[in-house]
């Protein structure tokens, strides 16, 4: 038997990590490398030409469905239907290039809301998705070949909340990967969420729900946890049917919980953590609240700092971007209006704004401006300032034929459309900076 020298075997897994691991500039899963929608690069287009920015490229062959991209390691991942059948989809970064498509379940039938919904996280050598018949799959990220499979309608009885009295909308959530906790929402009271181990799919813990208060309604909603540090206590924090909920990372404890922000149709946009606050909103007339974690004496619980109304702050979907104390998002019921406020006391600093964009609007930051990105398809290049609205450039993206819903991507100088069967590549870098 040959042996290898630790050292050399040592160098070698390194060089793999190395290989595996998303830069800086990467977007390796939904919202970005930290889950608020920003991307750290610099040296982007502070202002668009008339007509946008240069398309390098485009593609087609992603099926049908709502579903963002990530981008690491050289690869764009995404999900989408196609002949009958739900698809996890690797493409080449440089041109869009197909390296392979995994099928991983039946077609989502729902009429305009067809189609795949989750956005694939990409940790290391494993990618993990969630279908929208509720299967929590993790697959190799080189040749997409399936490694493990979990059902959580079966396994733990998970349901959304009804939206609109109904379940058409289905299963949504971007799977966390946190260390070896894979971690996602069943809903269910026995099973609010739960961690899977990220190598074997076996269940680490499940959270074990509670009365959550009388406003919205039981089970899941249609976000996805981000990761909060409150009180020296690492925490997963979601929104679900019935509000923002707090879950401490090693036991799968519910720590808290705060009902009044919900919505009884659907909870959508991911909270924003700063600290000891939490951030949430939802739409369908409901608002947008801030909490603090305080310490009580049986243990962590959400006080509520403010609540806006409807008809001041609401973000229907397309979620929200914290920046230097600033909230910034689309505001108004399938409105979208782009609109700031103070997150510490919710004063509305400008907006909301009625442009020419229509529909619910989507939000990305990157190099001081904030991306919108209408229904219509319309996309706005704004200032990100509390100072005021100011613009600096909009394009139309092409052939849209249904609601333009796909997260926008920035990733390596590159802006990316989504647009369900077509992807869009667009030059954002400034001169001299590609």
């Amino acid at each position: 038997m040959i042996r290898i020298p630790r050292s050399t075997l040592l160098l070698t897994a390194l060089a793999a990590l190395v290989a595996l691991t998303a830069s800086a500039a990467d977007w390796p899963q939904w919202r970005g490398l930290h889950r608020d929608g920003q991307s750290a690069e610099t040296g982007l287009l502070q202002a668009w030409p008339e007509g946008g920015p240069t398309l390098a490229w485009q593609t087609q062959g992603l099926g049908a469905g709502y579903a963002s991209l990530s981008v690491a390691g050289g690869r764009i991942f995404t999900m989408g239907d196609i002949d009958g059948g739900q698809y996890v989809i690797a493409l080449k970064e440089d041109g869009g290039e197909l390296l392979w498509k995994t099928r991983v379940g039946s077609a989502h039938e729902a009429d305009d809301f067809s189609g795949a919904r989750a956005t694939p996280t990409v940790d290391g050598d494993r990618l993990f998705t969630t279908t929208t018949e509720g299967h929590v799959l993790s697959l190799d990220v080189e040749s997409g070949e399936e490694i493990w499979r979990r059902s959580l309608v079966d396994d733990y009885d998970a349901y959304l909340m009804k939206a609109m009295g109904s379940y058409e909308w289905r299963f949504s959530e971007s799977p966390l990967v946190d260390g070896r906790r894979v971690v996602v929402t069943p809903g269910h009271v026995q099973a609010l969420m739960v961690a899977l181990d990220r190598d074997t799919g076996e269940e680490i813990w499940k959270t074990r729900g509670r009365r959550l208060g009388p406003i919205g309604a039981d089970g899941a909603g249609y976000s996805s946890v981000v990761i909060s540090e409150s009180h020296g206590i690492r925490q997963y924090v979601q929104m679900v049917g019935r509000g923002l909920i707090g879950v401490d990372a090693e036991t799968g404890e519910l720590l808290w919980n705060y009902n009044r922000v919900a919505s009884d149709i659907a909870n959508i946009p991911t909270p924003l953590v700063d600290g000891n606050f939490v951030f949430g909103s939802s739409g369908y007339g409901t608002g947008a609240a801030l909490v603090e974690i305080k310490k009580g004496e049986d243990g962590l619980e959400a006080e509520e700092v403010y609540f806006l109304e409807g008809n001041v702050l609401q973000n229907h979907h397309g979620g929200l971007i914290l920046l230097d104390g600033t909230v910034y998002t689309g505001t108004g019921h399938n409105k979208g209006f782009p609109i700031a406020a103070n997150l510490t006391d919710g004063k509305i600093l400008w907006g909301p704004i009625r442009n020419d964009g229509r529909d619910s609007s989507a939000i990305a930051y990157a190099d001081g401006r904030l991306y919108f990105r209408f229904a219509d398809g319309r996309m706005y290049l704004i200032e990100a300032t509390p100072e005021g609205y100011r613009e600096h450039g909009t394009f139309m993206i092409p052939e849209v034929e249904k609601q333009s819903w796909s997260l926008q991507v920035i990733a390596n100088g590159k802006l990316y459309l989504r647009e369900q069967d077509n992807l869009f590549c667009y030059d954002i870098a400034a001169a001299g900076m590609s």
